[in-house]
């Protein structure tokens, strides 16, 4: 009687153990998945990225309390400020803090002790906010169109700034709460917030700045407020000023915040 001969699965290894890193993909979707759950479970970073934006716009179109001289319809001139605005609300107030306080009870330090790179913890919380900015853009043109909003311009264009924008405020949210505690970026990422409100022609037109008119083009605000603007009530394609003040945001940004980053 002969031997039993073992099958090629087990000559093959198959169901042995390989220990060992997940794929930069694998690490990336993972990531992304896990911190888009996080964000949506967080009560104050939703209301932050969609119930301050869509009450501001149907406040700033509905009610003149706002004295502005703009062209066109009030829904003409807001919508695109307030699309900036939750943009900027998303991408830096609220991932700044929730970075930072995730710094400090000790997840990043946790998550540091696996094989996880830092730039595979930044491209997750980026693209959770991506998924979130899709649906808050979804909800904002959708009450904007409602309003009376008649949008122009090139789609392209518009998903362009907003892409540069996230990346620009992403940036500017990961090397404040990398580099500082809580606590403070807390206080400051409300502070910049709340400036970049008033400044970034999001409320107001710049030309209504007088002097700090042309400081706040050069801010990402002032930019990608500008950029949209121009875009859906101009009917201009990707103004290449604006978009440059973005990617040169975007690079510095990202680019010290990946070089400074701390786990705890």
């Amino acid at each position: 009687m002969s031997a039993i001969t073992p099958s090629r699965a087990e000559d093959a290894g198959e169901f042995a153990p390989r220990p060992g890193r997940a794929s930069i993909r694998s690490m990336a979707l993972a990531q992304i998945w896990m911190e888009l759950k996080l964000l949506l479970r967080n009560g104050e970073q939703v209301m932050l990225s969609l119930i301050v934006p869509i009450g501001l716009l149907v406040l700033c179109t509905q009610v003149d309390f706002i004295a502005v001289d703009v062209e066109g319809s009030r829904a003409d001139f807001f919508v695109p400020g307030v699309l900036a605005l939750g943009i900027m609300s998303t991408a830096f107030t609220g991932q700044a803090i929730a970075t930072g306080f995730d710094r400090q009870y000790g997840v990043l330090k946790r998550l540091g002790a696996t094989p996880l790179p830092r730039s595979i913890l930044l491209i997750g919380k980026t693209g959770a906010v991506l998924a979130v900015e899709a649906l808050q853009f979804t909800l904002l043109v959708g009450i904007g169109l409602a309003l009376g909003w008649e949008p122009r311009g090139d789609p392209f264009s518009v998903l362009l700034f907003l892409a540069f924008g996230t990346a620009a405020f992403c940036g500017l949210a990961f090397l404040m709460a990398g580099a500082l505690r809580a606590m403070t970026t807390l206080a400051l990422a409300n502070i910049v917030w709340f400036v970049l409100l008033g400044l970034g022609g999001i409320i107001f037109p710049l030309a209504e700045l007088g002097s700090l008119a042309g400081i706040a083009e050069l801010l990402p605000s002032g930019a990608l407020a500008g950029g949209l603007r121009e875009i859906l009530q101009d009917g201009e394609v990707a103004p290449f000023q604006d978009l440059i003040v973005l990617g040169l945001w975007a690079v510095v940004t990202l680019t010290a915040a990946v070089a400074t980053f701390r786990w705890e």
